[in-house]
């Protein structure tokens, strides 16, 4: 299945591999750890993994400075559309190919591997590396290992499959890793991070359809020390509000001028409403980035009225 990406690394001597911006886990780990199987396996080439990193999952892995580049290849993991890829210029490249679990958006590679029902990017690079010559160690089983763990919400998501603990127990069987140590990398975090996730406890609105959002603005951020990404890294400790059947953070970007938002569903599917908004993601995992508070409460009102619409589909037993 993946002998034409093989190829296209034994033919380029510089790889570049890339994300999408507002980077997470899955991101991260999945072009870190194919940076480090391809250099790995093939020592004399140059691979560099790129993009805006985070101060939030600086232990988990290092990653490269751009350079330019010439004649060189392009990997673009978990990103399902261009105009969300962190730091990349298209025209640089000579090739280029995406490895993506995302529902499809947009054709904009050369070579495409999607495959939406895997948990993560991290275990579509897991297969890869079963099913070719790219070798693997400890360090890299275990980058794979925190992506799938961070994407799939610790084996809560219903694309945990048979065959992906399978794959796991493979791989801590083959290359055995400290699992507490992985975790740590993960999940530690600063005491203002906590302090936040009580904010958004104390301080999130709820509809009577079962929206729950809670607005952070720049002076709460600021007051607590943390950086605009961090209540959408915490979104998931939100999942089992008996009231809330969607939820969201938003999060007001003074640097970039934008508001962030993270959104996840427990009913109605959410990315094709937010792909309106430039935003996109899983069905019931996604996000979008808007310029003015008016847009953010916008997109509250239309959520809203998509989960009106989904209780009285609900109620009426379609």
């Amino acid at each position: 299945m993946y002998k034409e990406l093989i190829e296209k690394i034994k033919e380029y001597n510089t790889i570049v591999i890339a994300r999408h911006i507002g980077v997470d886990p899955d991101a991260l780990c999945s072009q870190l750890a194919l940076r480090d199987a391809i250099q790995l396996t093939y020592p004399e080439k140059k691979v560099l993994a790129v993009g805006t990193g985070s101060q939030r999952f600086l232990s988990i892995g290092k990653l490269d400075r751009l350079e330019k580049v010439e004649n060189a290849l392009l990997i673009i993991c978990d990103t399902p559309d261009q105009k969300r890829i962190d730091s990349i210029n298209f025209e640089d490249y000579s090739f280029s190919i995406k490895i993506d679990h995302h529902p499809f958006m947009q054709e904009f590679c050369n070579l495409e591997y999607i495959e939406d029902t895997a948990t993560s990017t991290c275990e579509i690079i897991m297969k890869i590396l079963e099913e070719t010559e790219l070798q693997c160690n400890s360090s890299i089983a275990e980058l794979l290992y925190i992506g799938l763990v961070s994407d799939s919400n610790r084996f809560l998501f219903s694309s945990c499959t048979s065959d992906t603990f399978k794959r796991i127990a493979s791989y801590i069987e083959k290359y055995p890793f400290n699992l507490e140590k992985a975790y740590e990398k993960l999940y530690f975090r600063p005491l203002n991070e906590v302090r936040l996730e009580g904010y958004i406890a104390l301080n999130m609105k709820t509809t009577e359809n079962g929206l729950g959002y809670v607005m952070i603005k720049d002076d709460v951020i600021s007051s607590l020390g943390v950086d605009s990404a961090s209540a959408g890294n915490m979104i998931n400790n939100f999942n089992y509000i008996k009231e809330v059947i969607v939820w969201v953070t938003i999060s007001e970007d003074i640097k970039n001028n934008q508001f962030r938002l993270s959104i996840r569903s427990r009913g109605p599917e959410i990315n094709r409403l937010l792909e309106k908004y430039n935003g996109g993601g899983h069905k019931y995992a996604a996000g979008a980035r808007v310029k003015t508070e008016e847009e953010a409460m916008q997109i509250i009102s239309d959520m809203d009225q998509e989960l009106a619409k989904y209780k009285e589909r609900i109620s009426e037993g379609k």
